[in-house]
């Protein structure tokens, strides 16, 4: 039976040294408050895992108390790059071990049902396969077909933050799942904070998952435990929060490249939590539906131009949008404003019934919503259907070859297809990316691979990657019906073309070419030799419908435009963006009631 302690307790009972699993996915549920208190203890030498190492991962670096990090991915979503990460790769710091993300998830059931490894399909065409020690190659004892095994992945201690509790210990999570049942299997000991602790009984609320007590070490009643992060449906995540924290931390890099004093180097720690009237900002934004975001209220508060010619981010948009019909089912990949925003775009015209998974496999069938940071994970969660973890869309959704698209940006891909999101050589210098994710695993799985590009150049579209972090390796229809899967195409989508990847030659074909572009243009800024269709069509340009439901309904805040901006103007974008959420949520916190339990939704 778990034990319910203080935080300072619970903390203290999580040894240094040990596995250590994280909860959370992306800027959700992540057990910060827990994370903050264990490094206040100054303990050390943790071997981290998680699929998506993060802000976790970044406060744990900063800590110096990482000596080995198991992982697929680690970003500041759309803050960019995570400069601790990059660091200890790039200067060796710490050991690594970079898996595939259905192999990490299989690794952890092999480690949940006691068993040496767990059969996955083998990521066909991916370079972390033939680098990565996580995995062995097999063959099925009945078929003789190749099968991939991933290693048993044992956790000595799980964080994790919950919303709800009751006094004998069991806990509850609403919404999206991450890995968070995966490492609950093959953790020994799970440490949990949570938003409140309810009598015995009380649990259970709609779209939840209940674990039971004694699967739970202990426990701490920790309000807004999660935060700058969110817990829903209590409060959204603190985008504010998390700018001023990466802003801080570039300004300190810059100050340390000066070799200012230790006294002058600090200042960039997250707060404990809001002030007052920030959660009542936070709680609002929790509680806000697509119904209450009407066209008049988006267009008051809408951030871009209202001329009748398109750009590029809006071009890009339509023309991935056209991929997609009633049938389709399309997952959102890490940082893929763009994608959403064509997924979006099809759903309110084209293609009503198109399926939308968010929030990496854990939001199912959410309905159309506008794009917003502050507000994105509240409306999605209010209208999925299904709320699930990201090990259970692998096995439900890619496994079975049932998703028929997701649309992913890389560092960079060659005219064989072939992407690298792992490490790039920039100026005489290695530079550290993000990693695949699942890239290297879905690249075959789903029916359609198709990529984009916002910056076509010879460094990004290059004649050979040398480390290729996914590919398509099964591209003839035969080939992916004798793997029970769906024939499809691959295709890439960049500001200047569309091209489309010819399976026996096995090199991209430019099949459209923009407005405005020439062939020689095309030519220059590709770093090797493609095959042109003939004849060559120009792109159609977006209608004036397309247009108005871009910039009025589907993205009013200009949030594709994330991707396009260079860097140095990502921190001003995403400042402009906030502002115009907060104006919009204030309107919108004026016409409600006094909070009330359980918190109401705005409709």
């Amino acid at each position: 039976m778990s034990t319910i302690l203080s935080l300072a307790e619970l903390a203290e009972s999580v040894p240094g040294g040990v596995r250590l699993g994280i909860g959370g996915v992306h800027l959700s549920r992540l057990p910060i408050a827990l994370i903050r208190r264990i490094l206040a203890g100054e303990k050390k030498n943790f071997v981290f895992i998680s699929w998506g190492g993060g802000l976790p991962l970044e406060l744990f670096l900063e800590a110096n108390a990482v000596r080995k990090l198991i992982f697929c991915f680690s970003s500041l979503d759309i803050f960019g790059l995570a400069p601790k990460f990059r660091e200890a790769l790039e200067q060796n710091n710490i050991e690594i071990e970079e898996w595939s993300a259905l192999a990490m998830a299989q690794g952890l059931h092999a480690a949940h049902f006691n068993l040496p490894e767990m059969p996955f399909q083998v990521p066909v065409g991916s370079d972390l396969m033939r680098t990565g020690t996580f995995w062995k190659e097999t063959v099925s004892a009945f078929t003789g077909e190749p099968v991939a095994q991933a290693r048993r992945l044992d956790v000595d201690a799980l964080l994790l933050h919950a919303q709800r509790a009751d006094r004998a210990g069991n806990i509850e999570i609403q919404g999206a799942r991450g890995y968070d049942l995966a490492l609950l299997g093959a953790s020994k000991k799970v440490f949990v904070t949570a938003e409140e602790i309810v009598d015995v009984g009380k649990l259970g609320a709609a779209r939840s998952f209940l674990v039971p007590k004694e699967f739970v070490t202990a426990i701490a009643e920790v309000p807004w435990g999660a935060y700058p992060t969110s817990c829903l449906p209590n409060y959204s995540t603190d985008y504010q929060e998390l700018l001023r924290y990466v802003e801080t931390g570039q300004r300190n890099s810059k100050i340390q490249e000066r070799s200012a004093p230790p006294e002058n180097r600090n200042g960039n720690a997250l707060r404990a939590e809001p002030e007052a009237t920030r959660k009542t900002f936070l709680s609002t934004c929790a509680r806000t539906c697509s119904s209450a975001l009407t066209p008049s209220i988006l267009l008051f508060h809408q951030i871009g131009s209202s001329s009748s010619e398109w750009t590029i981010d809006e071009l890009m948009a339509v023309c991935l949008s056209r991929e997609y019909d009633n049938s389709s089912i399309c997952s959102v990949g890490s940082v893929s404003p763009l994608a959403m925003v064509s997924y979006l775009l099809a759903k309110k015209t084209h293609a009503p019934e198109l399926t939308i998974i968010a929030l990496n496999g854990g939001f199912i069938d959410i309905d159309f919503h506008p794009m917003s940071l502050t507000l994105a994970e509240p409306l999605e969660f209010h209208t999925a259907k299904v709320c699930w973890g990201a090990d259970e869309t692998y096995h439900w959704y890619y496994q079975q070859g049932r998703i028929t698209h997701e649309v992913i940006t890389v560092a960079q891909v060659d005219v064989h297809g072939r992407t690298n999101n792992a490490w790039i050589k920039s100026k005489g210098k290695v530079l550290r990316l993000p990693g695949q994710g699942g890239m290297a695993d879905v690249a075959n799985l789903h029916k359609n691979f198709i990529l984009y590009l916002t910056r076509h150049s010879p460094e990004r579209f290059i004649g050979v990657v040398e480390f290729c972090t996914a590919s398509r390796s099964l591209l003839t229809d035969d080939e992916r019906k004798q793997a029970w899967l769906q024939p499809g195409e691959v295709r890439l989508i960049s500001d200047l073309g569309m091209f489309e990847l010819d399976p026996t030659e096995k090199i991209f074909r430019l099949i459209s070419i923009h407005p405005g572009v020439t062939l020689d243009d095309i030519r220059t800024r590709t770093g090797g030799e493609f095959l042109i269709a003939d004849p060559l069509p120009r792109t159609q340009t977006p209608s004036e419908n397309e247009l108005r439901l871009i910039r009025e309904e589907v993205d009013p805040f200009g949030i594709r435009q994330l991707e396009f901006v260079p860097s140095r103007d990502r921190v001003a974008l995403i400042q402009r963006i906030l502002d115009a959420e907060a104006n919009l949520v204030r309107e919108l916190e004026a016409s409600l009631p006094a909070r009330s339990e359980p918190l109401p939704v705005i409709t």
